[in-house]
Parts: C-alpha cells; sequence; structure tokens
C-alpha cells in the first residue's frame, strides 16, 4: 500500500483501524497473521496493520515507512542513510522477520503456517 490517501478522507483511515481491531481478534483464536510488505508500503498502512504480523516478510529493495524518503529529508533537514526505509534497513533495525522473493513466497508462508499452526487430524493425515 502507498498508504491512506488524503482524498479518501476519514473512512480509509477508519478502516485501518477496523483491521488492526480484527487482527487483535485473529489472534486471540490462535491464528497467526504473516504481513507481506510489497513495494511501496507507506503512511498509515505502515503505522498499523502492516507492522502488526506475528510473521513480518518484505519484498527485497521494497520501500518501507510513514512518509517517503524526500518528505523525512525535508523534515529532518540531514540526508538520509544509504538504504534509509529499504526492506534491508528496516529487517537490520528489527522490523521485519525476513525479506523474501516473490518467486518464493509461497513456500516460505507454507512453512511459517506449518510452524505456527497447532497439529490436527487432518493435517496430521495429509502429511502421511
Amino acid at each position: 500500500s502507498g498508504g491512506a490517501r488524503m482524498q479518501e478522507a476519514l473512512f480509509s483511515l477508519m478502516q485501518m483501524a477496523k483491521t488492526s481491531a480484527k487482527l487483535a481478534l485473529l489472534g486471540k483464536k490462535g491464528l497467526p497473521y504473516i504481513s507481506m510488505l510489497t513495494d511501496p508500503t507507506t503512511g498509515g498502512v505502515t503505522a498499523s496493520f502492516a507492522m502488526l504480523g506475528d510473521i513480518n516478510i518484505a519484498e527485497p529493495g521494497a520501500l518501507i515507512g510513514f512518509a517517503g524518503p524526500r518528505v523525512v529529508k525535508e523534515t529532518i533537514g540531514k540526508d538520509l542513510p544509504e538504504g534509509f526505509q529499504t526492506s534491508e534497513f528496516v529487517l537490520e533495525h528489527g522490523f521485519l522477520d525476513f525479506i523474501v522473493k516473490r518467486k518464493n513466497l509461497k513456500d516460505k508462508i507454507s512453512q511459517f503456517l506449518d510452524m505456527t499452526m497447532p497439529v490436527t487430524e487432518t493435517k496430521t493425515a495429509v502429511a502421511k
């Protein structure tokens, strides 16, 4: 997501809060939330449900942040560190769990679900 647009007004901001609340209910049910951050993931989405995952994954080189690099630089009046707001920078600073190429995403998510979901009779039967 490129964030909630101003022209979408209050409705889009309200939807982010509703989504975050539903994710809390999902967690209470013991179901994992895997968040996939693509390029770009910015704005309120980053400040709300994008970073709430039990597992947060990003694609390589994705722009991830609240405001874009130009806005941040103009606001603080300083040059930003190399690679600032890339998925690699965000991973290095502890806000992501993994960086995964899209072509490997299906297999990786399947592995995560196998690790996080409880063993059921159906899952055990399928594995045999």
